[in-house]
């Protein structure tokens, strides 16, 4: 089964040729603007930020953190308020912290007006002793790394809501896991991982780099060995899905071959038609997972989760 979309590899191969043929000024490519997101999904929701119980913060730290998160989101262009009355209609963002041996992991959450979860991702460890004494200068460090990754999930949630089966939203988007990007060149890891999870946005699903209350996982491995021709090297990527439980569904395989050391740097536009291409085959095995019948005695053994081979566009023509 093949998840290659042919006329979109064809564009973005196009694109590339034109790229290596002249230098085209492109100055709002990779930089639409702040507001370009928002613009794009008008968010219908208000958030409230309410003093956190769960944070292991002192009272007034606890204010201070939520009127942090508050600013840190108001600057992404996000409704929101903090306040410990929140209105029935708002959604919440909930902060917790967890200690994790020597430091305090801060964690959040986005509740619907019902307070389902619908989202959830966490701060970088703080210092056990820094977060007991935490000053109004740590807790807007922390709110500032949060608010991005939160709004991006907001938007998604959104996104998602907004494409969904009127009789699945109480339920919520599906949320899927993000664990990572590993053994690609140059930046591929990261331009990889963050281009896919545009593209799983526009499936309908919310990505989030917790585990908490996402029922999928994508795990990404790459892999670049010469090919056995000289200048030239193949690349595999692998794009496997699974459970919440760790059983793998089954995996999206894309390869092609490309000028040695072409990846060793940017990715740029590859990494973009790569997870473009890929995103449809990830939404389908987790498809196939939803409609999969209950396992039962009488069922036949299980068998090897399928991949789903999809060539990977090459940035140049081999000569």
């Amino acid at each position: 089964m093949s998840f290659c979309r042919t006329r979109r590899i064809a564009a973005g191969l196009a694109l590339l040729a034109l790229g290596a043929c002249v230098d085209l000024p492109q100055p709002y490519r990779g930089r639409p603007g702040s507001r370009a997101e928002v613009l794009a999904i008008p968010l219908a929701v208000r958030l409230a930020v309410p003093p956190p119980e769960q944070a292991l913060l002192a009272g007034s730290a606890a204010r201070d953190f939520a009127e942090a998160v508050t600013a840190a989101l108001q600057a992404q262009d996000v409704p929101v308020i903090a306040t410990a009355a929140p209105l029935p209609l708002d959604w919440l963002v909930e902060v917790t912290a967890e200690s994790q041996g020597q430091a305090v992991r801060p964690r959040f959450r986005l509740l619907d007006a019902d307070r389902r979860p619908q989202a959830a991702t966490e701060g970088s460890p703080v210092p056990v002793r820094d977060w007991a004494n935490a000053d109004r200068a740590l807790l807007e460090r922390v709110a500032q790394e949060a608010a991005p990754k939160l709004t991006q999930l907001l938007l998604q949630v959104e996104a998602a809501r907004k494409s969904t089966d009127p009789a699945s939203l109480a339920a919520g988007p599906p949320r899927l896991h993000m664990v990572g990007v590993k053994g690609a060149p140059g930046d591929g890891n990261t331009a990889l991982g963050a281009r896919m999870k545009d593209q799983l946005g526009k499936q309908g699903f919310v990505v989030q780099d917790t585990p908490e209350g996402a029922a999928y996982a994508l795990q990404v491995d790459v892999s670049v060995v010469p090919a056995g021709v000289p200048g030239v090297e193949r690349v595999e990527i692998q794009w496997i899905v699974s459970r919440r439980d760790g059983e793998e569904l089954g995996r999206v395989v894309q390869m092609n071959e490309v000028p040695a050391g072409r990846l060793n740097r940017l990715w740029g536009d590859i990494a973009h038609i790569a997870a473009e291409e890929a995103a449809g085959g990830v939404k389908t095995v987790v498809a196939n997972a939803i409609q999969a019948p209950p396992s039962n005695l009488e069922a036949p053994p299980p068998v090897a989760p399928q991949a789903a081979n999809t060539a990977l566009p090459a940035p140049t023509a081999l000569r």
